[in-house]
This record gives structure tokens, sequence and C-alpha cells, in this order.
């Protein structure tokens, strides 16, 4: 089976409280299988970007999943996770190193970077959860 996750990330402030979430579908119709976010602490907007990442991945785990297709906003996550860029800051790094650890568990995993109008349910999902703290 093949997913597609929509991850997405975000601070009030920079580092600020953080939240992060991800949306699992089933990208042939388009059927919501399952959505993660929670209140991810004080960090800055890139680390609750790869927050994102690693709720939807375990979530995949969960479910059994083979196949991954991470979406997301953050053109930084996704030249980092491609290998297109470095990740120069240990905090990243950090995160960065366990999205790589996660994807082992997978036989296929792709990123692709989206437009925020494409990544609304995720983003409105880190925006309530800021919102209720």
């Amino acid at each position: 089976m093949k997913i597609r996750i929509y991850s997405d990330g975000g601070s009030r402030g920079n580092p600020g409280p953080s939240a992060a979430a991800a949306v699992l579908m089933n990208p042939e119709n388009k059927k919501v299988l399952a959505t993660v976010a929670e209140y991810v602490g004080e960090t800055t907007n890139n680390q609750a970007e790869y927050y994102g990442v690693i709720m939807g991945l375990k979530k995949a785990k969960e479910l059994g999943v083979k196949e991954v297709e991470v979406y997301m906003d953050s053109e930084l996550a996704i030249k980092q996770l491609k290998g297109e860029y470095r990740v120069k800051n240990s905090e990243l790094a950090k995160r960065f190193l366990e999205v790589h650890n996660l994807i082992q568990e997978f036989h296929q995993v792709t990123y692709q970077h989206v437009t925020r109008d494409k990544n609304q349910q995720a983003d409105a999902l880190v925006n309530k959860i800021l919102d209720e703290r």
C-alpha cells in the first residue's frame, strides 16, 4: 500500500511555541486515513517542520505502509531530506537523523515540495494546536 503524507510544522516566534501535524491520505481516492497533530514545545519553525514528517512516518509505520510520498511546504526541509542541501544546524541534524532512521522501515520514501495552499489540512491542524495553547 502506498500513502501520501502531507506534513507541516510551525512556531509562533522563532523559536517559540510550536506544533506539528501530518495528514495521511490514500493518493488514489484522496481519502484521509489518519491524522496526527501535537504541541512539540519551544522550537524553531524548521524543527517543527521536521517533527511533522517524523509524526507522519511513525503513523505510516503503525499502519503497515511500505511506500510513502511526503509532501511539505518547507522547501528547506525537502531539499535537506533529498540530499540537495546539507544540514548544518545541530538540532535539525538530530531530526534529520530521526527521519533517516525511520525511512529504513519502508520500501520507498519520496519527498515533494508543495505550496502552502496545497498543504491546507496539515497547516490547519498545526494552527489549531497552537491556538488551543
